[in-house]
């Protein structure tokens, strides 16, 4: 009979390339490399491992266990998986510089389809008429339901430790374009964070490559609340959302949905659509209908 080798359990907390950080249930680190030369393991992952050193400081991933949800992009060239089984998604936005409402949506949808949470997360607060100006853009997504933070992580940052007392629990993955202050918010609530990018870069020969991976950061010492750090992003696709799905992942235009005359609209055009009477009402903001109608257009194209 063949010996049966006993795998170990843990998490991946960091990776670059084939090479992974993972954490053991005793909160030990370990060096890991996947077989193959393709891997589909993303920080978050709860992975199936063995040691390939006497010392027990190097690993082999053998297996990925099941995940609870899997947030990723997915433009024509690539797919870029963030993290897995997430109890919460933070989007960044900042009142300046000005936020791409498209890009918010974008993120928003990608959490919806993969049955994520989402929250808002307003930055730069304490800038006066622009606060106010992010604020009115951001009106309807709280009219949809979406739970808006507001900070001011440099001019206020006592009180927006308190206001994140949310992140108290489970697993967070924070989003969001360059500016916004993700490294200040990382830096707020993982004092020695710089420390441990710089650990994980030695670990994994990566250099300074690391810093544009995501990266797992526990925010208490009973390992029950994690802050999950993502690369800053300029391009947000969704190939993996079916465009006919499209609609039902956006909030204010879900609610309308069930009453066009077509059963096959797409809610451009045609007589007797429920969207385009809301829009017309004022329910869905022209703004919103446009972004739609990209997105529609972009996951419909022929892809060659």
């Amino acid at each position: 009979m063949p010996q049966t080798i006993e795998l170990d359990i843990g998490r991946v907390i960091a990776g670059h390339g084939r090479h992974y950080i993972v954490e053991t249930p005793e909160g030990r680190e370990v060096q890991c490399s996947t077989r193959g030369k393709k891997s589909d393991c993303v920080v978050g992952d709860r992975v199936r491992w063995q040691v390939t050193d006497s010392r027990g400081h190097e690993g082999v991933i053998e297996a990925i266990e099941p995940r609870r949800n899997l947030f990723y992009r997915q433009d024509e060239w690539k797919t870029k998986s963030f993290a897995a089984n997430l109890d919460r998604l933070l989007v960044m936005v900042a009142a300046e510089p000005v936020f791409s409402e498209s890009q918010l949506t974008r993120a928003l949808i990608a959490a919806a389809h993969a049955g994520i949470p989402a929250h808002i997360l307003l930055n730069k607060t304490d800038l006066g008429e622009a606060a106010a100006a992010a604020r009115a853009r951001l009106a309807p997504y709280a009219a949809m339901g979406h739970p808006i933070v507001e900070v001011a992580l440099k001019a206020r940052p006592d009180e927006a430790r308190a206001r994140l007392a949310a992140l108290s629990s489970g697993a967070t993955l924070v989003l969001g374009p360059s500016g916004t202050g993700k490294s200040t918010l990382v830096n707020l609530l993982v004092p020695d964070a710089a420390a441990q990018v710089g650990e994980i870069s030695t670990a994994l020969n990566s250099g300074r490559h690391t810093t544009t991976h995501t990266r797992w950061y526990w925010l208490d010492k009973a390992h029950e609340a994690a802050l999950i750090d993502s690369p800053g992003f300029q391009e947000f696709g969704l190939r993996q959302v079916p465009a006919a799905d499209l609609a039902a992942l956006m909030p204010d235009f879900a609610r309308h949905l069930g009453g066009c005359r077509f059963a096959n609209c797409t809610h451009d055009h045609e007589p007797g659509c429920t969207v385009l009477a809301a829009l017309d009402r004022g329910e869905i903001t022209a703004t919103r209908h446009r972004i739609y109608l990209d997105l529609r257009d972009e996951l419909t194209r022929t892809r060659w």
